[in-house]
């Protein structure tokens, strides 16, 4: 069996920490205040240490252009308005996703805790990142968090040629007593698009339906690929259609009328999210209803092992196993990722960390 914790081949390995410390550093030095670097640092270095690369520190880089392009903001305005106690829309100004719906999750909390249910929509955000991290905290709290959100389209919808919506995720945590929280966090597309440009970097053919050309055809060639195809086909296409509706609609920000419009500014880099927390004291106690989350997934855990499964896990149980290793040992950085990162660094006068076992 592998080791998780050993080094993988031409990957420097550097400490948990040191990395949340230097990607701070390079988005502070992007414009970002402190409080906002280090809060946009702590979702990459969340996805980083679950696995999640394509949402971990290879987003550093195109972070800091959405900065430097102006495309995010740097000192975004963030207003939170409310006609009803346990709902509120939150106005990012551009922000980045981390900053805005880190804060939305904890409004989202807070009102949730008084009224045992709570809505926070963000509106005219820039790239959520990975949104199993907002409900991930909701969940740290005991309550049960649950996020959509909607974005460019860059995929395909049945029966539309070319690209139609969005691949629009949605998450679900759900706090447990003594189990690592169940994590549900998936797209609507059947392949990421990080996968695409992988399988293309490497030569690899894409699996059958999982992307399509630019005019929607499906295809296994990496090369001739440029968008993903709907999970399921229709029912991944009205998932993300839906999510539109409740987010973007919801809040009177559209994005997908207005992207497929003769309006200019449609095609505006944005996104919309929806979180929502739920108290489960008020249903009838929180610590009985996390013993019986326990009781659950230790019975999914009881069934027989199909033959050739590893074994039987739950969504967010591997991945949590992963980050709490990675935080032990370090996260990997994929070369060309590091090398990115090493070069921003020596632009803004920032000090790397050293990968463990460098001598320096």
């Amino acid at each position: 069996m592998t080791d998780p914790s050993a080094p993988e081949p031409g990957k420097p390995l550097v400490p948990a920490e040191d990395l949340l410390e230097f990607t701070a550093a390079l988005l502070e030095k992007g414009g970002l205040g402190a409080e906002d670097a280090r809060t946009t640092a702590d979702v990459f270095l969340w996805a980083a240490q679950r696995g999640v690369d394509s949402h971990g520190t290879a987003r550093v880089p195109a972070y800091l252009d959405l900065l430097a392009k102006g495309v995010a903001n740097t000192r975004p305005e963030i207003t939170v308005r409310s006609t009803t106690p346990a709902a509120a829309i939150l106005d990012a100004d551009r922000a980045p996703g981390p900053v805005a719906l880190t804060r939305a999750a904890g409004e989202a909390v807070d009102r949730a805790r008084t009224y045992g249910i709570a809505t926070v929509a963000v509106r005219r955000t820039v790239h959520t990142g990975a949104i199993g991290y907002y409900v991930s905290r909701i969940a740290e709290q005991g309550l049960i968090g649950i996020g959509f959100v909607s974005g460019m389209p860059n995929m395909g919808y049945t029966g539309v040629k070319g690209a139609a919506v969005a691949t629009s995720p949605l998450a679900i945590a759900v706090p447990a007593a003594t189990h690592a929280p169940l994590l549900l966090d998936m797209a609507t597309a059947t392949i990421a698009l990080g996968r695409i440009r992988q399988a293309k970097a490497n030569g690899t053919p894409l699996p059958e339906g999982a992307a399509a050309t630019e005019d929607g055809t499906p295809t296994t060639d990496p090369d001739q690929a440029v968008m993903p195809l709907p999970l399921g086909g229709a029912k991944g296409s009205g998932m993300s259609l839906a999510f539109e509706l409740l987010t973007s609609v919801l809040v009177g920000a559209p994005i997908f009328a207005s992207f497929h419009s003769d309006d200019p500014q449609g095609r505006k880099h944005r996104q919309n999210a929806l979180l929502i927390a739920v108290d489960p004291a008020a249903f009838g106690g929180a610590d009985a209803f996390t013993e019986a989350v326990d009781t659950t997934l230790g019975t999914l855990k009881g069934l027989p092992v199909a033959d050739g499964a590893s074994g039987v896990f739950y969504p967010g149980e591997r991945s949590a196993a992963l980050s709490a290793e990675r935080g032990r040992a370090g996260i990997p950085v994929a070369p060309k990722v590091w090398r990115e990162l090493l070069a921003r660094a020596d632009a803004f006068g920032v000090v790397p960390p050293r990968p463990v076992g460098d001598p320096g």
